[in-house]
Formats: structure tokens, C-alpha cells, sequence
């Protein structure tokens, strides 16, 4: 397993927890409420089944004493542990209880005379763990409807028994511990789903970045093959401007900014006559500015062109100096893009250490004095002084190296900065 499937499942195992923890006390009063409901239902079944026959007990009549008394009989016992009927007005007709009805009679809630039109019920909790359900249900000549009129009040109390509080919370905790499995089995599920996914998304991301590059390196090595020098120039200045831009704390877009504008950084020179680009000697004034153009066409070239964007500044600014006496448009300081500045050193450092057709490379102290020396005018200080400490490591990483060679550290580069 790799270090993203131990993310992938440590995140996946962490969000199936929660849910577990979240869901299972919800499914746990669910299930407890609707086992109480069940049984208040029952209850207000029971409660009326006397009333509800063919000759309806008659309440309110010579005989209602006699007749709720023995209704409260055939209720108390079964269902309820008191049983209460009253007369339309509210009055107290009758009253039976069971032994556990009497022995919390005196701890329920005092009320006044009955006159509610709907059926309810309270859930308590008497002292000793006591669980009680209280019904209130009008008594109606028939069960066709709310439209009968109320013929009287019965109100039970039902003790509810341990083995059916067992009953209840042995329905309780397994729906509980089903929702949570439910939520650990999802992110098991999960798990493979999302592995297969990132690997096809990584996978293609891989593909595109490998496009990406390979579009990048076509267009270094079409100006290489005109500018009498080899790609190598572009793989060892890109590493460089890398190595410095990491002590500098640069990474993410700005990192793949930095890497694609120096790779890119002489694009424009496409577009430069041969009889200029590869004129052996000096260039004259006119020569010159054709010459200067490179970078406004590489401008022009790299912008537009989705992910290399960022290329630009780099592209756009590379010949500017610290102190504004550079070209195209003679920026001076911070006003220069820190790509650019970052680049500078890169690209002056291995010009003077580099062999070219018209000279030799210059030794490492040589090269270091003439970067001292211009530092402050053509140079970012702040650039240099991280540089400096890193550059012997870095002459010494690319004395001799093939194109190759530095291809293969601009690789590593790349590989850290563009996937992730």
C-alpha cells in the first residue's frame, strides 16, 4: 500500500467513524420512538374497543357510574395499570389499577378536568427508573371519525414492564449497530472505488503532464538546432533557476512558471533571421535590435498557450537588470518578475561556465567574480546571496555533464514540482 491508499483509507476510515458515531445514536431514538409509538398506538386501540361496539357505552345516563366502572375493569389490567373514564363534563366516573398502577399513582402529574379534543400521550420517568405511559383519549360513540361527538374521557396509565424495556432497547441498539456497519461497510465499498478512480485520474494527469513536456522540450530543442548550441543549455539553466527558487521557497505554480519560462526563455529566437542568429561575429547596431526582438516574439509565443502562461515572465523579462539597464522594457529592481531575476543568475552562471563553439568554459572562481562584480547592477542581491552558498555543488553537478545527463536532473525537477 502505498503512501496515497494509506491516506485514501485513513481519510475514508475516519469519515465511516463519524458517520457510524453521527448515525447510530439517530437510528438508536428512532427505533426507541417508534417502539414507544407502537405501543401507544396499541394503547389507544385498547382504550377504545369498549366504546366502539355495536351498543356504545353510555356515559352521561342514570347508569354511567355502573358503565364506566365496568368498562375501567375490562381495560385495567391487559394494556393499562390504572384506567380513568369521565363523563363529557370531565367528571371522574370511575377508576381501577393494578398493583403496579397503585404504586405510582401518587407520583404521576395532577391535572384538571379532562377537555381535549385529540388523542396524546406523555412519555415519564418517574423516580426509581420508573417508565410510565400516559394516554389521554376522548371517548367517541364511534370509531368513524373526529366528527362524532365526545361521549366522555378515559386516560391510562401503563407501567411499562422490564421485559418489554428489554425488548425496546435490544430494537434500538441493533438498529443502532446496523446504521453504523451500514456506514463502516460504505467506506469499505468506498475504499476500492476511490483507489481505482485516483490511479485512472493520476494516470491521465501523468499523460497530460508527459504531453505537456514533451510539447515543451519540442520547442527548446527547435531553437537549439538554429542557435548553433544544444538543448543542453535549456535543461542545465531550468535545473539551476529550480535549485535556487526551492532555497527561495517557491513551489506550486509559480515553481512550474520558473521551469517552463527558463527552458523557454530563447523561444523567440524562431523568429530571428539565420544570416543574424547565426552570424559568427559581432552583431552590428541594426543586427542588434533585430536580435532584441527574440523576446517579444517569445512573448508572443508562449502566451495564450494555456499552462505554459506562467512561461511568460520568465520569457518576457529574462534580459532585464537590477539597476534598469536592460531590455525590452528597462525594468528596475522588484519591478523585474522574481522568475526573471532568479533566472538571470541561472543563465549568466552557465554561459560563463559552459563551452560554446566561439570559447572555452571559464573556471568556477572566474565565473563567481564576474557574477560578484555585476551583482547590484545586473544581479539581484538577495538572488545572489542564496546562490552563492549553492554554486560550487552546482559547478560541480554539471562539469562535463551530457545533455542527457542534465536532462535527467531536469527530469527529477519536474517530476517533484509538476505532479503534486
Amino acid at each position: 500500500m502505498n503512501a496515497f491508499q494509506k491516506r485514501t483509507a485513513l481519510q475514508i476510515a475516519s469519515v465511516s467513524l463519524v458517520l457510524a458515531a453521527l448515525a447510530s445514536p439517530v437510528a438508536w431514538f428512532v427505533e426507541r420512538e417508534r417502539s414507544e409509538e407502537s405501543i401507544v398506538s396499541l394503547a389507544f386501540e385498547e382504550s377504545g374497543r369498549p366504546f366502539h361496539r355495536n351498543n356504545p357505552i353510555d356515559l352521561s345516563g342514570p347508569q354511567a357510574v355502573e358503565h364506566a366502572t365496568q368498562a375501567a375493569r375490562t381495560i385495567s389490567g391487559g394494556m393499562f395499570d390504572i384506567a380513568e373514564i369521565y363523563n363529557p363534563a370531565g367528571d371522574k366516573l370511575a377508576e381501577t389499577m393494578t398493583p403496579e398502577g397503585a404504586a405510582v399513582e401518587s407520583l404521576l402529574p395532577k391535572h384538571g378536568k379532562p377537555g381535549y379534543g385529540q388523542a396524546s400521550y406523555d412519555s415519564l420517568r418517574l423516580a426509581g427508573d420508573v417508565w410510565v405511559l400516559r394516554v389521554f383519549v376522548p371517548l367517541r360513540a364511534s370509531a368513524s371519525g373526529p366528527s362524532q361527538p365526545i361521549i366522555g374521557y378515559f386516560e391510562g396509565v401503563r407501567v411499562v414492564p422490564e421485559w418489554q424495556r428489554q425488548q425496546i432497547f435490544s430494537a434500538s441498539l441493533t438498529a443502532a449497530l446496523m446504521v453504523g456497519l451500514a456506514s463502516l461497510l460504505c467506506g469499505a465499498v468506498l475504499y476500492p472505488v476511490v483507489v481505482r478512480l485516483s490511479a485512472d485520474n493520476e494516470r491521465k494527469a501523468r499523460e497530460v503532464l508527459d504531453s505537456h513536456i514533451s510539447m515543451m522540450e519540442a520547442l527548446g530543442r527547435a531553437i537549439a538546432k538554429r542557435d548553433s548550441d544544444t538543448g543542453a543549455h535549456n535543461y542545465r539553466v531550468a535545473w539551476i533557476a529550480a535549485s535556487i527558487a526551492e532555497k527561495l521557497g517557491i513551489s506550486g505554480s509559480a515553481m512550474q512558471a520558473l521551469i517552463a519560462g527558463s527552458f523557454l526563455h530563447d523561444v523567440g529566437k524562431i523568429g530571428v533571421p539565420d544570416a543574424i542568429l547565426l552570424k559568427p561575429g559581432k552583431l552590428d547596431d541594426t543586427e542588434m535590435a533585430i536580435m532584441r526582438t527574440h523576446v517579444n516574439q517569445g512573448k508572443e509565443i508562449v502566451t495564450g498557450m494555456g499552462w505554459l502562461d506562467g512561461a511568460n515572465a520568465v520569457v518576457a523579462s529574462h534580459h532585464e537588470k537590477w539597476n534598469g539597464s536592460g531590455y525590452p522594457q528597462q525594468l528596475r529592481g522588484e519591478a523585474i518578475p522574481l522568475s526573471a531575476r532568479i533566472f538571470a543568475v541561472a543563465d549568466v552562471f552557465d554561459a560563463l561556465c559552459s563551452k560554446r563553439p566561439y570559447k572555452e568554459p571559464m573556471g568556477f572562481d572566474a565565473a563567481m567574480a564576474i557574477l560578484d562584480k555585476d551583482t547590484g547592477s545586473h544581479f539581484d542581491p538577495q538572488v545572489m546571496a542564496v546562490f552563492k552558498p549553492m554554486a560550487r555543488d552546482i559547478y560541480d553537478r554539471l562539469a562535463d555533464s551530457t545533455e542527457a545527463q542534465a536532462r535527467e536532473l531536469l527530469e527529477e525537477r519536474v517530476r517533484r514540482h509538476f505532479e503534486h
